[in-house]
């Protein structure tokens, strides 16, 4: 049984995505599923999904205090290089021609400006990154991306009649709830219920399980709308090509800015930083991204979203297996800040003694 509990814990997001393209292909193509359980199941995964992320970033942010979150030397990097790029590929793609690399390009700024996702510090914090640096990175890239975007899709994708105001209320309206009223609750919760704060923080780990969920949903919603887009095999492999360059790069960069931008010596700090700049800089808010591109860009180019979702979380399930399997020895110092000041008097002074 412990051999199975192990394997699940190891392989968990890789089993989320299989199950979520199979649950996909089986609805879709079973004909006495495709149309009585199909729909049903995906108005499930779409109503229940939103749900689920939101306990899941409650679970979380009971673990950051307000004054946890710092800007650090890395969050202007990678900010810089995310937005930079973005705004690199979007002169690319005005200067080409309507066709077939206009929306590998497109795709390309997608994957590149899509905001951290949300949930990003469950991973983070499995692979003893710093919670409460990614949650800072998630708020500052969520409004840059905010304000950005309004500005610069107008140009690429010109649609009259449409304001900056309205672009801007509509991305807000997508990405601000999930992120913004779980953060207050848990705050809410942190400075007037005490001892429901300490119980939340102990089962604080159940986040991930509840991302493994949430992400099997993704990927059958993900799968359902690629087999929706009706592009061709040619055009699938082309941005499925794209999406992992992107993902790779982004992982990778975010790691090196990480690592470079820590001043300290000591290996386990410079672990932290470059472990928490991976995760904020690759991986993504897939649900934004697959909404953004159908709405705002060429339909197609959304499909660049569920592919991502799909790359990136192979990446995690690689570092997660490399976590578990080749643990580094010392402890993170994110981790412990949050721990020490979210724990009682009597946790501290038990500390105190066993040292």
């Amino acid at each position: 049984m412990s051999r199975i509990v192990e394997f699940v814990k190891d392989w968990m997001l890789p089993i989320a995505i299989i199950a979520g393209i199979t649950i996909c292909l089986i609805l879709r193509y079973i004909p006495s599923l495709a149309s009585s359980a199909e729909p049903m199941f995906s108005r499930f995964a779409k109503d229940v999904q939103p749900i689920m992320v939101a306990i899941m970033l409650f679970l979380q942010f009971n673990k950051v205090s307000p004054k946890d979150l710092r800007f650090r030397k890395w969050h202007a990097i990678v900010l810089t290089f995310q937005t930079g790029a973005f705004l690199v590929l979007s002169l690319v793609a005005m200067a080409l021609p309507s066709g077939e690399a206009r929306i590998l390009v497109e795709c390309a700024m997608l994957c590149f400006v899509c905001p951290t996702a949300a949930a990003a510090g469950v991973i983070t914090d499995k692979l003893g990154g710093s919670l409460s640096d990614t949650v800072t990175y998630v708020v500052i890239i969520n409004i840059v991306a905010a304000l950005v975007i309004p500005l610069i899709i107008p140009m690429v994708h010109p649609v009259e009649g449409v304001s900056f105001m309205t672009r801007f209320a509509s991305i807000c309206a997508r990405i601000f709830p999930l992120l913004v009223f779980p953060l207050l609750l848990a705050w809410l919760v942190r400075y007037t219920m005490r001892k429901l704060h300490q119980k939340l923080v102990g089962i604080a780990g159940w986040a991930f399980y509840i991302w493994g969920f949430t992400l099997c949903l993704s990927i059958y919603l993900a799968t359902r709308a690629l087999i929706d887009s009706g592009i061709s095999i040619g055009a699938a492999l082309l941005i499925c090509v794209v999406s992992l360059v992107c993902a790779l790069i982004q992982f990778f960069a975010g790691r090196r800015i990480g690592l470079g931008a820590c001043e300290s010596d000591d290996e386990t700090l410079k672990h932290s930083h470059s472990i928490t700049a991976g995760q904020a800089f690759g991986q993504k808010n897939n649900g934004f991204l697959i909404w953004l591109g159908y709405t705002w860009m060429t339909p197609v180019s959304s499909v660049a979203g569920g592919l991502y979702s799909i790359w990136q979380n192979l990446v995690n399930s690689w570092e997660l297996y490399e976590q578990r399997h080749h643990p580094r020895t010392g402890s993170n110092p994110g981790r412990q800040t949050a721990t020490t000041r979210t724990a009682g008097p009597g946790r501290r002074l038990s500390r105190s003694r066993q040292a």
